[in-house]
């Protein structure tokens, strides 16, 4: 199964990225505002630069079968943005995607974070300072968040044969290097 192998080797960006987050503190609940600006602002980041092309490089049978229009996060990220005072920015790093295997592995980094995220917002709720936090980003499937990442494992699981691990594998370090080195 595609999805086991991507959480096996990607682990290594997983732990890198918790770390660049600091997300040890979002449990100990000394995470402060500004930590919780760098993550929306990188997650921004790798948004503007992702979901387009990603989008664009699915076929119409992903689009439809992993429902691309209940997946979109740009427009939710950039409300975050907006609340807490952060500048728009424009694309600036070239990110490339060589077909849609790549895309998909890009989206188990994006839906990985949606997952996590939903984790992230609800103990970020009981922190003192977040009481005006809309979570916009990271609460954007609301309690629809574990069907959401159980539909998109299982297509992953049906619709990518072994021989296209590797490429889907490319596309997820390719995004988890650019999230780690965007900011």
């Amino acid at each position: 199964m595609v999805s086991e192998y991507l959480k096996k080797n990607t682990a290594e960006y997983h732990d890198a990225a918790e770390k660049l987050f600091n997300s040890e503190k979002i449990f100990n609940k000394t995470f402060t505002l500004e930590d919780y600006k760098k993550i929306i602002n990188t997650n921004y980041l790798m948004l503007l630069h992702s979901e387009d092309k990603i989008f664009k490089s699915l076929s119409e049978n992903f689009k439809e079968k992993l429902q691309l229009d209940q997946r979109k996060k740009l427009s939710l990220i950039e409300k975050d943005l907006e609340s807490l005072e952060l500048e728009n920015q424009v694309a600036s790093h070239p990110l490339e995607i060589k077909n849609e295997h790549e895309a998909l592995g890009m989206m188990y980094v994006i839906e990985g974070s949606t997952l996590g995220g939903n984790v992230i917002a609800k103990q970020l709720s009981k922190t003192e300072g977040f009481d005006e936090v809309t979570f916009n980003f990271f609460g954007c499937y609301q309690e629809n968040t574990g069907p959401m990442w159980k539909n998109f494992k299982e297509v992953l699981d049906t619709e990518v044969t072994e021989n296209n691990y590797s490429e889907v594998l490319s596309g997820a370090k390719k995004l988890y290097t650019f999230l780690l080195n965007v900011n």
